[in-house]
């Protein structure tokens, strides 16, 4: 799908994403430890500038209103800074 470029409205972002899923975060730790992966590791390394996040996902039944929702009030509490 071909289309205009995204517009970036907040910070700095050079352009591209890769996003690979996994079931969860131990499958993902061990897919970027394995022996498989740490060969060609240099192929990205050596031609690409960029980070590697490994991040928990949500599942099916995620409401971000709700997730919202307890940043608010955790924030809204005193000393409660959720760093988010």
């Amino acid at each position: 799908m071909h289309g205009p470029p995204a517009e970036v409205v907040e910070g700095d972002w050079p352009g591209s994403v890769v996003l690979i899923e996994f079931p969860d975060l131990a499958e993902t730790g061990a897919w970027y430890a394995s022996p498989a992966y740490q060969d060609i590791l240099r192929l990205r390394t050596d031609h690409i500038e960029g980070d590697v996040l490994l991040i928990e996902g949500v599942g099916p039944g995620y409401d971000p209103r709700e997730r919202a929702a307890k940043l608010r009030a955790e924030r809204e509490r005193p000393g409660g800074d959720t760093g988010a």
